[in-house]
């Protein structure tokens, strides 16, 4: 029994829970009974199990639960949105948010690290010669030095004695000065020797002329500092014995500083060489500001980030390698007509790689939420932009989206869950999103090919030639990096070849052939890219071209202007698509059907 009690607890608050769900989303009226709905349901699902659909009430096939109409009275009949009134929306705290193009579209990309010294400014004060250390006349680390600074003294048998044999060089020239010439070369070659091995030793030559002059062998060699800076690590003790070239001091200067920050993977598309740092350090006031110099190609395997180095002066040595910092970095993404759309992070329901949100649509003069699957880009603080999917001016849920979705899955509607799987096609999978430089190279193939468009609506076939060719030069003029390089290249021959057809036409009907696939072109471009000038496009259709098998082209007006037919049949046709300046034209191509009759109705 009290197992029974423990398996019907949660189902029983499931149901209260699709309850109020049911309550709420039905404007607050009470629900019917199924006899009084079944006139006025269209489907029948189960509460535990959306995707069970049925034309009659009755008892889920799965779990046995009564089915529950998939249309609440007064609802839409469709399936696809989610129609709430106004006191539903109210007591579900529904807020929607208008997509727009936001100039200043960054986020402050926050980040720790640690000062450090210049790399590049290391150097290491090193010992020219094997011996003994006598005495090191810098001894705590933090200490300053100057070029030419002695720091330590060495006992050196190998400069004694090679200073020795200076001397006595010395003494035997002079006494031979008087002798043969071939006595007195002797004694010079012998002095030379000595004078080179004292020089291979590393003895300097102001040092070596001053030894020369000495009256005994020197037992003590001063080892001085070639580099300016501060000690940052005393290395040597007095009394050891080193080998040559063994290094007693680390030094750096201190004038010139690195911050070392780590940037986790999420952080690194918005970061790049150049972008301007503003540096906070513990402890002191004032902000610094720097430059982001490198950024890590690799990623720590273990900590999942990569080391970000901004440079930094330090001119009145305030900031000391070993402080911690945070440093703020504006992602800036774009200004003024480059600028993204953008919606609050909250709009977004994240399906793994797919991205849906919920427009404000009107439904039989209500108010009715869609989902839309849509492509973003990296998320910049509070807001992502839209880099396929919206235009500006729609309307997105940005609070209760998790809501709406839950009532579409019960209506057995596409909501999140039911939709497809990731690795299903979706009409966003070809989207390459350029640069603004990128983009605006092909404003000139699009302007080119709108030339086309117009000279064949207003039948002039000079016009359209010339047109045509001027826009395979255009073609030939871009040159795309990036991503978008091999997707360009693949669409430019498409392009220059329909192009030349039409340039090559002797006559409006061979251009207009030659039109059709040119259209396709221009559409699978603009599909691709996104619309790259500063007007909206708008794809129309007219089903009498092709013989009745329907095409379609890219114009600029809002009235129809038929490539296909011009004067004679100008406005006939529809406006199926608008693409506003940097949207994607949605969907796939459409699939060319068999000359059919023109439908009833059809005004020309």
């Amino acid at each position: 029994m009290t197992q029974t009690i423990r398996i019907m607890l949660p189902i029983g608050a499931l149901l209260l829970a699709f309850a109020m769900g049911a309550l709420l989303f039905s404007g607050g009226s009470h629900p019917e009974p199924h006899a009084e709905m079944a006139g006025e349901q269209t489907a029948w699902t189960c509460s535990m199990h959306p995707q069970i659909r049925s034309a009659e009430p009755g008892a889920c096939p799965i779990c046995g639960m009564d089915l529950i109409g998939a249309t609440p009275k007064g609802g839409s009949s469709r399936t696809d949105r989610v129609v709430l009134s106004q006191r539903a929306r109210t007591l579900a705290r529904l807020r929607t948010t208008t997509v727009r193009r936001q100039g200043n579209a960054s986020a402050d990309v926050r980040l720790l690290g640690r000062i450090e010294p210049d790399e590049t400014t290391r150097k290491n004060v090193t010992t020219w010669v094997a011996g003994r250390i006598d005495r090191l006349h810098v001894n705590t680390t933090g200490e300053q030095v100057k070029a030419g600074q002695v720091v330590a003294t060495l006992y050196s048998p190998e400069v004694y004695s090679a200073h020795q044999d200076l001397l006595i060089a010395r003494g035997q020239t002079e006494r031979l000065s008087g002798s043969t010439e071939p006595t007195r070369r002797a004694a010079a070659a012998a002095l030379g020797a000595a004078r080179e091995r004292l020089r291979l030793l590393g003895v300097p030559e102001h040092e070596l002329a001053r030894m020369e002059e000495a009256e005994q062998p020197t037992q003590s060699v001063a080892i001085r500092t070639p580099f300016p800076g501060t000690v940052i690590e005393r290395v040597a003790t007095e009394g050891a014995y080193l080998q040559t070239g063994a290094s007693l001091y680390r030094v750096a200067d201190l004038d010139r500083l690195w911050v070392q920050l780590d940037a986790y993977e999420s952080d690194l598309p918005r970061l790049s060489v150049g972008q301007r740092v503003h540096i906070v350090v513990q402890g002191i006031a004032e902000t610094s500001e720097g430059e982001v110099a490198f950024i890590d190609p690799t990623v720590d395997p273990q900590r999942r980030t990569a080391r970000v180095r901004v440079a930094l002066r330090n001119p009145d040595g305030r900031l000391r390698p070993g402080m911690f910092a945070e440093a703020v970095v504006s992602a800036t993404r774009g200004e003024a007509s480059t600028a993204p759309l953008v919606i609050p992070a909250s709009a977004a329901l994240f399906t793994g790689k797919r991205s849906i949100v919920y427009v404000e649509v009107e439904d039989a003069q209500q108010l009715a939420y869609e989902p839309r699957t849509v492509r973003l880009g990296t998320r910049l603080g509070e807001v992502y932009p839209v880099v396929a999917g919206l235009s500006e001016g729609d309307r997105v849920v940005s609070r209760g989206a998790f809501a709406i979705d839950a009532d579409l899955q019960i209506r057995g509607g596409r909501s999140m869950m039911t939709g497809p799987d990731d690795r299903d096609a979706s009409i966003w999978d070809s989207v390459v999103e350029l640069s603004p430089a990128d983009l605006d190279q092909l404003g000139p193939v699009v302007h080119r090919y709108l030339e086309v468009q117009t000279a064949l609506a207003g039948d002039d076939h000079g016009g359209a030639t010339t047109g045509a060719e001027a826009l395979a030069q255009a073609v030939s003029a871009t040159a795309l990096g990036g991503e978008g390089a091999a997707a360009w290249d693949e669409l430019a021959d498409a392009l220059r070849s329909h192009s030349r057809h039409v340039s090559m036409s002797h006559d409006l009907d061979g251009a207009r052939a030659g039109f059709v696939p040119l259209s396709t072109a221009i559409e699978a471009m603009l599909r691709r890219f996104g619309n790259p000038i500063d007007s909206s496009l708008r794809v129309a259709f007219c089903p009498m071209a092709q013989e009745n098998a329907g095409a379609t082209w890219v114009q600029l007006g809002e009235t129809v202007a038929n490539a296909y037919f011009g004067a004679s049949m100008h406005t006939c046709g529809e406006i199926r698509s608008v693409i506003a300046p940097g949207a994607h034209l949605a969907g796939e191509p459409r699939e060319r059907s068999s000359p059919r009759a023109a439908p009833a109705g059809h005004v020309h």
